[in-house]
């Protein structure tokens, strides 16, 4: 397994090993012992998947705080998606700088998303299922998000229109949250 760093500290994309055959291929998407050689020691306890019909589906960005604060791992098992991740730590040197990777079945890549930053992806083709682990429950209350098209953030998208839930539609821009969090 090869973990690479993405440039916001803490987040990694994930590259296992693949054995291949005339069956198929096997991997471990996941193995604790050498997840903690690698300095890396989460416990999951929550798997989540999501199934998109249609190319263009955005989710996200979304986070949760305090206790109820989140570390992912993100993995595609059809399709493939266009993955953004926020840093939102105030005392990070990369506070509110974004990174966008393209997740695929096809290659089997993964992406850790610690504690601290807002999520979301983009799915690229229709049909798409998204499985991601998490280390804390899901706690409405402690719930929040971004909005995707916060021109603060200056995010890429694939999509300039893209298909949203109701509530991804009416989530605040970063300022707002901020303003509202204390933070400036």
């Amino acid at each position: 397994m090869k973990m690479i760093e993405l440039g916001l500290e803490g987040v990694k994309l994930i590259q296992p090993t693949i054995h291949l055959d005339k069956r198929g291929f096997f991997l471990e998407s996941y193995q604790q012992e050498a997840w903690n050689k690698a300095g890396i020691s989460i416990s999951f306890i929550q798997d989540n998947h999501s199934y998109s019909i249609q190319s263009g589906v955005l989710r996200g960005l979304h986070y949760q705080i305090g206790e109820a604060a989140q570390t992912k791992l993100i993995r595609v098992l059809t399709g493939e998606i266009y993955d953004v991740v926020v840093d939102l730590r105030p005392n990070s040197s990369t506070f509110k700088k974004w990174i966008a990777v393209t997740l695929r079945a096809e290659n089997h890549q993964q992406l850790l998303v610690p504690k601290g930053f807002a999520h979301g992806f983009c799915t690229l083709s229709p049909h798409t299922q998204v499985l991601y682990k998490v280390d804390q429950l899901y706690n409405r209350e402690m719930e929040r998000g971004v909005n995707w098209a916060d021109p603060e953030l200056g995010i890429t998208w694939p999509r300039s229109s893209p298909i949203l839930s109701e509530k991804d539609q009416q989530l605040p821009t970063l300022c707002e949250v901020l303003e509202e969090e204390g933070i400036v």
